[in-house]
């Protein structure tokens, strides 16, 4: 997210279907970058991952195929993906699905059906154009950069702020520090894991009592759960 808009990167090797995408999405107030095959995708998603929302992937694309994109990325990150292809084929669309696409959709289009179908996308992962998340005692808004614990607003530096929503926006998963480094801190960030273990222990003493949502896994990661 940037200045309040989502960011959507748009991978496509069809110069007029970029273009008219990123005209279109850009007029519905979403933030865009662009890439015309996987390896490019791939250089602009590492180097903005954390600004980036969603990702609109193209399948048939030269040097690496939307599939083989999606499933790089899958390896560290869970950002929203919605296969974008020519092929309608049950196959495709189920590979699609087991690679970890959220949502596919066939050429030709219209913009609109693609913007409700996004808007669904979002709603389902939590990140709907309020932006609010709830999860216990705790409420974030995330375009004004709030978070509350009993309706009372905790103070949180820009990174707290960004680790707290990206534990409640994948509750009920256990991450690595790993991919929390790179989904909060950027791919390129030089730190080591005692960053997000610093972070962890800051945050956790600014919930108070709400600190038990963030369950250590002893030699893996974290874990935030309301019970």
């Amino acid at each position: 997210m940037v200045n309040d808009k989502r960011c959507i990167l748009i991978v496509d090797d069809d110069i007029k279907i970029l273009r008219s995408l990123k005209d279109f999405l850009s007029a519905n107030n979403f933030c865009v970058f662009e890439a015309t095959d996987g390896k490019k995708a791939l250089d602009v998603f590492y180097e903005n991952n954390t600004k980036i929302d969603m990702i609109l992937l193209d399948v048939m694309m030269p040097n690496m195929d939307g599939f083989e994109v999606l499933k790089e990325i899958r390896k560290s990150f869970l950002v929203p993906v919605i296969m974008l292809t020519a092929r309608g084929q049950e196959y495709d669309q189920l590979n699609g699905f087991k690679t970890g696409a959220d949502d596919y959709i066939p050429k030709p289009f219209s913009p609109s059906l693609l913007l409700a179908r996004m808007e669904a996308v979002f709603k389902r992962i939590g990140k709907s154009a309020e932006s609010i998340l709830s999860a216990g005692k705790i409420r974030i808004n995330n375009l004004k950069r709030i978070a509350t614990v009993d309706e009372n607003q905790i103070t949180l530096t820009p990174k707290e702020f960004d680790l707290l929503y990206y534990f409640v926006l994948n509750r009920g998963l256990t991450l690595t520090r790993d991919q929390i480094l790179n989904s909060v801190w950027g791919y390129e960030f030089e730190g080591d894991f005692r960053t997000v273990d610093t972070h962890v222990k800051q945050l956790r003493i600014k919930l108070g009592h709400c600190a038990g949502y963030i369950r250590t896994i002893h030699r893996v990661g974290y874990q935030f759960e309301v019970e």
